[in-house]
């Protein structure tokens, strides 16, 4: 008997695989590219077809390689988090590295094929997702940007297509309305794909100042512009009477900075726009706003308006439109529909007709509460969908509020009671405002993933309340001498304080320390960080003055004998005032640190499309300090987005634990997880390669490796 039992567990066994592996070469030539773009495709589905991996075989997943990049030096400070996507072409993975140095990798072996590095040594970089992939016949080209620049470089060699632009690559800053040279126009998500177009978005600064978020399709081949769109419109176009009349002249933002989807066969792409800025103050542009905070559809041959679903109006809260637009099909009412399904920062998912922009489910307009703040006139209406519900909390009372202990507990309740809250759409207000969802809650980049087989969207949401402080900007932030360290002060005060802290020591993992920075950079790479952005940061080129930016330099570098600066000359014109918030981005939390409102603080959610009804809702990672005994996870801040496969798992990673899951996509349970080197904060892809499926992701650094990785697992 084990003699027989040993004979099939050899032989039996080999000719089992064998016959598995002979099922999959049929179908081989269909799986080859199954992740040619960021979030798997051009309808941004973030779903891979392919199986091999099940719920019965997760558990046996194990890391095969890991390619560890090399465009940071031995001994610097690790890269905090990657953030891309990689794509994979014919067996080949690209993708770009926080550093913003493009790979070619061996995606069965991990083996670099070539590197491409845009940046100088002491350029600034800036958080990437990706990059993307054309071919015509032999003509193989990958596109990405870094630093202001968009490039274009030969798939096969890694050389840049000088014929490109000027000399490879075509500068973002030009063809924008202000003057090139005092702006920085830079991507976080790549460009999308039409034909011989990439289609960009733009990233941007959320302050006064701060450029437009045209969106701009380039001819792949010549670099040449081949149309724009103007997302603050221009006088004779749709949307400019919801500005004031010169608002195009001088405001800001209205930029797709988290991604855009695509319909081949229609020819239009779906973008996902953000807030007019301001973010939080609006005076300077009453009305409701076109195009910000909309769901837009243009011809993208052309780029013609073909339809818009505004989400907020006139935003005042940084809600946002984060995460690209899924293009879904889904069963309604007997009709099989082709649509688009949003998600949002304040916790909605709106399913619109792909067609017209009309809502699927029943939207109706509610009245919300009227802003205090001098000047400002909030819109009167916002959008409700009647369904689906809400994938994140809404609202709170005090039931809600944490008690760790009696002097923590007081406190957050006496804030509960001061500051003004009405509800979802409360306005920034002098008094202070309880924000809930806030700047980072409801769904982030890392967007949905739509399962064809089964209608299901999945989503991860942060539950995460903030208190909005708001100043009279030239006020609280006035200097108390003329000295060029206090003026930096002031400006840090403005701008920094609200990522990296008063005390300078940022927010573990995406925000680095600056305490003690000129030990470790130059008062030149800094400054190049501070105009062309790096990490999270956006570039401040064209916000600040050059009086300001050396004031922050004298503050960063602590040069508190820093000369003193001359009086600027008053012209005279009474300053407009701006207001602001100087505590955007950080949870609410209690004297301890610990966060003031109950868990869970994030979650995973399995949306049936066709009723509309959420299947099952889950705490996505754990706090073990916080976490009751014998109670729920706590679920963990993060911004990256889930993967679905046809195997019936979802995939998703991104919180401080390091961690990488996998669930049962019909019932959420964890089916497999695994612990990461270092921080994760990026989306996962799956591909199959010479007859096996696997699962990717990038991760950041280590003292060992500082330039970050990219992991890869496949069952043995």
């Amino acid at each position: 008997m084990e003699i027989r039992l040993e004979y099939w567990r050899t032989y039996g066994m080999g000719l089992l695989a064998l016959l598995v592996l002979a099922g999959c070469k049929k179908e081989e030539s269909e799986w080859d590219n199954t992740w040619t773009a960021y979030k798997a495709d051009a309808k941004a589905t973030s779903y891979s077809p392919l199986d091999q991996i099940t719920v019965s075989n997760v558990n046996n997943l194990e890391n095969v390689w890991s390619f560890h990049a090399d465009d940071v030096a031995d001994g610097e400070e690790p890269v905090v988090s990657s953030q891309a996507n990689p794509i994979i072409i014919d067996g080949i993975m690209y993708a770009n590295s926080r550093s913003q140095t493009v790979y070619a990798i061996n995606a069965a072996t991990g083996e670099k094929i070539w590197a491409f590095k845009a940046l100088g040594e002491d350029e600034p970089t800036a958080a990437s997702r990706g990059v993307t992939y054309w071919e015509d016949g032999d003509d193989k080209r990958i596109l990405y940007s870094a630093g202001n620049n968009l490039f274009a470089i030969d798939a096969k060699t890694g050389k840049a297509i000088t014929s490109f632009g000027e000399n490879g690559k075509v500068n973002l800053n030009v063809g924008v309305r202000d003057n090139p040279d005092e702006i920085s126009v830079t991507l976080t998500t790549p460009g999308s794909i039409f034909n011989d177009l990439i289609i960009i978005g733009s990233r941007l600064p959320d302050f006064y100042g701060a450029p437009p978020g045209y969106v701009r399709a380039y001819n792949v081949r010549t670099g040449e512009l081949a149309w724009t769109f103007h997302t603050i419109p221009h006088p004779g176009e749709p949307g400019y009477e919801t500005w004031p009349p010169d608002a195009y002249k001088y405001a800001g933002g209205v930029n797709c900075w988290a991604g855009m989807s695509i319909d081949k066969e229609r020819g239009m792409v779906f973008l996902a726009l953000g807030s007019p800025s301001y973010d939080y103050y609006g005076a300077d542009r009453i009305g409701a706003n076109l195009y910000g905070n909309c769901v837009l559809a243009l011809d993208a041959t052309t780029g013609h308006y073909k339809w818009h679903f505004q989400t907020v109006h006139h935003d005042i809260w940084d809600y946002d439109l984060a995460s690209p637009p899924n293009l879904v099909t889904i069963n309604h009412d007997g009709k099989e529909i082709d649509a688009v399904a949003q998600a949002t920062k304040h916790g909605f998912i709106f399913v619109l007709d792909r067609e017209t922009g009309e809502p699927i489910f029943p939207v109706e307009e509610r009245k919300v509460p009227e802003s205090h703040l001098p000047g400002e006139v909030a819109f009167e209406t916002q959008p409700f969908p009647l369904k689906p519900a809400p994938f994140v909390r809404q609202s709170m009372t005090e039931e809600d509020l944490n008690h760790y202990s009696d002097a923590d507990y007081d406190s957050i309740l006496k804030t509960f009671r001061s500051v003004r809250y009405e509800g979802l759409f409360t306005p920034p207000d002098l008094k202070g405002t309880l924000s809930l969802p806030a700047t980072r809650g409801g769904a982030n980049w890392g967007g949905l993933a739509y399962d064809p087989d089964t209608d299901y969207l999945y989503i991860r949401g942060n539950n995460l309340p903030e208190i909005q402080t708001i100043v009279d900007a030239d006020k609280h932030f006035a200097a108390q001498n003329n000295t060029r360290y206090e003026l930096g002060r002031v400006t840090y005060e403005k701008l920094c304080v609200a990522c990296h802290g008063a005390d300078k020591k940022g927010v573990g993992p995406t925000i680095p320390t600056l305490v003690d920075l000129k030990d470790r950079r130059s008062e030149t790479e800094v400054l190049d960080k501070i105009r062309q952005g790096g990490g999270m940061m956006p570039g401040y080129k064209g916000v600040l003055t050059e009086r300001e930016e050396r004031g922050v330099l004298a503050y960063l570098f602590e040069l508190q004998d820093a000369a003193t600066e001359d009086e600027i000359e008053e012209s005279g014109e009474e300053k407009p005032v701006r207001y602001m918030n100087i505590t955007p981005y950080r949870t609410w939390s209690d004297p301890s640190g610990n966060p003031a409102m109950k868990g869970p603080w994030n979650t995973l959610n399995a949306l049936n499309l066709t009723t509309g009804e959420y299947e099952w809702q889950i705490p996505l990672g754990n706090d073990e300090k916080l976490q009751e005994e014998g109670g729920p996870e706590t679920g963990l801040l993060a911004r990256s987005g889930p993967m679905v496969t046809a195997g019936g798992l979802v995939f998703i990673s991104g919180a401080d634990d390091k961690k990488l899951w996998a669930f049962d996509k019909k019932t959420g349970k964890k089916v497999w997880e695994q612990e990461l080197p270092a921080a994760n904060n990026a989306n996962v892809c799956s591909y199959f390669v010479d007859g096996k499926q696997y699962v990717a992701l990038s991760v950041g650094g280590t003292k060992e490796n500082p330039s970050g990785s990219i992991m890869a697992f496949a069952l043995p």
